[in-house]
C-alpha cells in the first residue's frame, strides 16, 4: 500500500513539477506577448498620439480660419450697417430739407393767398367805385336830351369798336406774319438754289490781333527801325495806337495791304521781328499771295467750266478776289454775272460759253487800273487782246459801259448782267448822303401821323422808334396807327428788307413836395 502511495507521491511532485516547467514556460511566453503588446501598444499610442496631434492642428487651423470668416462676416455685416445708417441719415436730411421746403412753400402760398386776398378786396372796392361811376352815369344820361345820349352812347360805340377792331387786327396781322415768314422763306429757298451769290465788304484798312501789348514795342522796334522796315518791304503803312490788342494794316492797293497783313501775323506768330527777318517773311509771303492769287482765277475759271484761258488772265482774274466795287466783291461778282450771263444768252440763242467768259473778264481791267492810264473797259479789253480772247468778248469787255461801238449783243448782256448783280439788296453799300436821307425820310413819315410827339430812326434804318403823346392816342389806337405808319412806309420808301415800326405811350405825373 505503501508503494502506491509513493508512486502516487512521486507521480503528483511529478506531475507538479511538470505542471510548474508548464506554467513557468507559460509565465514566459506570457511576459514575451505581454512584452510585445506592451511595444506595440506604446507604437500604438505614439501614433495615435500624432494623429491626434495632426488632427488637434487641423482643426486649430480650422477654427482659426473659421473665426477669421466669422470676424470678417461680423465686419462687413457691421459696414453694412454703417452705410444703411449713413443712407438712412441722408434720407432723413433729405426729408428735412423737403420739409423746409415744403414749409417755406405753404409760407410762400399763405403769402400769396393774402396778396391775392388783398387784390381781390382792392379790385372789389374798384368795381364798387365803377358801378356808383355807371350809377352816377346813369344818372347824367337820364336828364339829358335826345341828342346828347346819342352823341354819348356813340362815343361808347366807338371806343368799344376801336378795341374790338384792334384786337382783330392784331390777329390778322399775326397771321399775315406767319404766312409771310413762310412765303419768305419758300422765295429764300428757292433764290438760293437758282443762284448762289455771295458779297463781301472790305475797307482800305486790315487789323492784326496781338498777343498782348509788347508786342507793339517789337513792331516799332529800336527807333522805329522794324516798323519803317515793313513798311518799305510792303508799301503799306501800319498805324500803331492806343487801341488795345490791335495794329492796323492800311493801304489803296488790296492785294499789297492783304500780302502785309499776312506777313504782320507770320511775324507776330513767330516773335522774331528784325529788318532781316522781316524782308525774309515779305518776300516768302509775296510768293505765296501769288500762288493765292492764281489757284483764286483757276478756281474761278473751274467754276464756270472754262478750261482754255491763258495763265496771265487767271492770274489777273484772281486779283479780282481783292478789289471791291462800292463794297462789292469784285470776283464773286463777276461769276455771278457770268452766270447771269449764261441763262440770258440761252434764253436768246446765243453761244453761252461766249457769253460766261464776256460776264467774267467783263471788270477785269479794275485789277491793274490804279497802274495802268485809262477805264477799266479798255485796260481790261487790251489786256484780254493781248492774251488770245475773242474778238465777240473783248468787244462785249470795252463796250459794255458804251465806250465803244458795240458788234454784237453782248455788251448789252453784260451791262444788263451787271446791273442785275450790282442791284441785288445788300450787294453794294449806300452811300452815306442816301443812307442819310433815307432816315431823315423815315422819320417824317412817322412824324405825318396826328399824336406823334417824337420820332427816331435806328437799327440803321431798319427800326423806327415813334413816341405818341397819351393824351392823344389811347392803347387801342396805337395799334391801328402803328399800321398806318407801316403803310404809308412802305408806299413812299424804298428800301431793303423790312423795317421794324415800335410805338411808344408814357404817362408821366411829376408832383413836387415843398
Amino acid at each position: 500500500m505503501i508503494p502506491y502511495i509513493v508512486v502516487a507521491a512521486a507521480a503528483a511532485a511529478f506531475g507538479f513539477l511538470i505542471h510548474f516547467f508548464i506554467i513557468s514556460s507559460q509565465k514566459g511566453s506570457a511576459r514575451a506577448s505581454s512584452q510585445e503588446i506592451l511595444n506595440q501598444a506604446k507604437v500604438d499610442a505614439e501614433r495615435i498620439r500624432h494623429e491626434a496631434e495632426v488632427k488637434a492642428k487641423d482643426d486649430g487651423i480650422r477654427f482659426k480660419e473659421q473665426a477669421e470668416k466669422d470676424v470678417q462676416q461680423m465686419r462687413q455685416e457691421l459696414a453694412d450697417r454703417e452705410r444703411r445708417l449713413d443712407k438712412r441719415d441722408d434720407a432723413i436730411e433729405r426729408k428735412q430739407e423737403l420739409v423746409t421746403k415744403r414749409e417755406k412753400y405753404l409760407e410762400d402760398l399763405e403769402k400769396d393767398l393774402n396778396d391775392r386776398k388783398e387784390r381781390l378786396v382792392s379790385k372789389e372796392r374798384d368795381w364798387n367805385k365803377v358801378i356808383q361811376d355807371e350809377i352816377k352815369a346813369l344818372q347824367q344820361v337820364s336828364s339829358l336830351g335826345i341828342d346828347e345820349a346819342k352823341q354819348l352812347l356813340l362815343e361808347k360805340l366807338k371806343t368799344e369798336m376801336e378795341a374790338e377792331m384792334s384786337a382783330w387786327i392784331h390777329k390778322r396781322v399775326q397771321a399775315a406774319k406767319e404766312e409771310a415768314n413762310r412765303l419768305a422763306r419758300e422765295i429764300v429757298v428757292t433764290t438760293i438754289q437758282r443762284t448762289a451769290a455771295e458779297h463781301t465788304s472790305e475797307n482800305v484798312v486790315s487789323t492784326v490781333d496781338l498777343p498782348s501789348e509788347d508786342m507793339k514795342g517789337r513792331i516799332i522796334g529800336r527807333e522805329g527801325r522794324n516798323i519803317r522796315s515793313f513798311e518799305k518791304a510792303t508799301g503799306v503803312d501800319v498805324v500803331v495806337d492806343d487801341t488795345p490788342g490791335v495794329v492796323v494794316v492800311s493801304g489803296f492797293d488790296p492785294v499789297r495791304r492783304e500780302m502785309a497783313r499776312r506777313a504782320m501775323v507770320k511775324l507776330v506768330t513767330d516773335g522774331r521781328i528784325h529788318p532781316a527777318r522781316i524782308e525774309e517773311v515779305v518776300e516768302k509771303t509775296r510768293e505765296e499771295m501769288e500762288q493765292v492769287i492764281e489757284e483764286a482765277g483757276r478756281k474761278a475759271c473751274f467754276e464756270l467750266e472754262i478750261h482754255d484761258m491763258d495763265a496771265k488772265v487767271q492770274a489777273l482774274l484772281g486779283r479780282l478776289q481783292f478789289r471791291t466795287s462800292y463794297g462789292q466783291n469784285i470776283l464773286n461778282h463777276s461769276i455771278e454775272v457770268a452766270h447771269i450771263m449764261s441763262v440770258m444768252a440761252s434764253e436768246l440763242g446765243l453761244d453761252p460759253k461766249t457769253a460766261k467768259r464776256s460776264g467774267l473778264l467783263h471788270d477785269l481791267g479794275k485789277a491793274i487800273d490804279h497802274e495802268v492810264e485809262g477805264g477799266h473797259p479798255e485796260i481790261g479789253a487790251e489786256f484780254a487782246k493781248r492774251h488770245g480772247e475773242h474778238d465777240l468778248v473783248v468787244n462785249a469787255i470795252a463796250a459794255h459801259h458804251q465806250g465803244c461801238e458795240s458788234i454784237s449783243l453782248y455788251p448789252s448782256l453784260v451791262a444788263a448782267a451787271d446791273a442785275i448783280s450790282a442791284a441785288r439788296p445788300g450787294a453794294r453799300r449806300e452811300t452815306l448822303d442816301r443812307y442819310i436821307k433815307r432816315l431823315e425820310q423815315l422819320e417824317l413819315v412817322a412824324h405825318s401821323f396826328n399824336g406823334v410827339e417824337q420820332a427816331y430812326a435806328i437799327q440803321a434804318g431798319r427800326e423806327v422808334r415813334v413816341m405818341v403823346r397819351a393824351d392823344s392816342v389811347s392803347d387801342e389806337q396805337m395799334l391801328i396807327l402803328g399800321r398806318d405808319i407801316a403803310n404809308k412806309v412802305e408806299e413812299e420808301l424804298r428800301y431793303p428788307g423790312e423795317i421794324k415800326v415800335t410805338l411808344i405811350r408814357e404817362t408821366r405825373v411829376v408832383e413836387y413836395a415843398r
